[in-house]
């Protein structure tokens, strides 16, 4: 269950009380504490494991930070993705790396995935608008309950991958489900279907 509690905060109070905290996100002023399950979890830790690997093929200087915090371009959020590709050398250019893990700049970032919670609306909307607005050249939305609504994943609703791309500044969005193999940009190589994914939630 994610539960919305009601303080307004900035970015800078967000950092200041909560940033070592990463029960919690800020949604436009709300400070927003996140419970995920266990299966979110095995989720999450089975995607992380499977880019980990494909960056050791890739051969790149890419790395998957323990934690890290996304600073949209408003004074209002701050989000922590569940996953997160970074380019290592882009991190020199950025003003808040080296005293904290707050990355300001999408050429930081290679790659964010978010695991869908009760809270389906800000990663199909809310996030994806501001990960776009970064110039995040691709983003995952996995949704394996099929929470999301039926204009994102159809009817009737199923588990769902949703890849995003940045294309001309718009995310150009294709939907993986079952047996489909999930076709990264960032990662060519990568030989994962949708099925094996949500199957790591079981």
């Amino acid at each position: 269950m994610v539960q919305s509690l009601p303080t307004s905060l900035t970015f800078a109070e967000f950092v200041a009380q909560f940033g070592d905290d990463f029960k919690y996100e800020l949604i436009d002023g709300e400070l927003v504490e996140m419970e995920p399950t266990g299966p979110h979890e095995q989720v999450t830790g089975f995607i992380n494991l499977q880019l980990n690997l494909a960056i050791a093929h890739l051969n790149q200087p890419y790395f998957i930070p323990m934690r890290c915090l996304i600073k949209p371009l408003g004074l209002m959020s701050a989000f922590k993705p569940d996953v997160i590709v970074l380019d290592r050398p882009a991190l020199e250019a950025e003003p808040l790396w080296r005293r904290e893990p707050i990355i300001t700049l999408g050429s930081s970032v290679k790659l964010i995935v978010e695991v869908v919670s009760t809270n389906w609306q800000n990663d199909y909307a809310r996030k994806l608008d501001d990960y776009q607005a970064l110039g995040i050249p691709e983003y995952w939305i996995v949704d394996y309950l099929g929470l999301g609504g039926t204009f994102f994943i159809g009817s009737p609703k199923q588990p769902t991958i949703t890849i995003c791309n940045l294309q001309s500044d718009r995310y150009q969005m294709q939907a993986f489900r079952g047996q489909e193999y999930l076709m990264s940009s960032i990662f060519p190589d990568l030989r994962l279907t949708a099925q094996q994914v949500f199957r790591s939630a079981e």
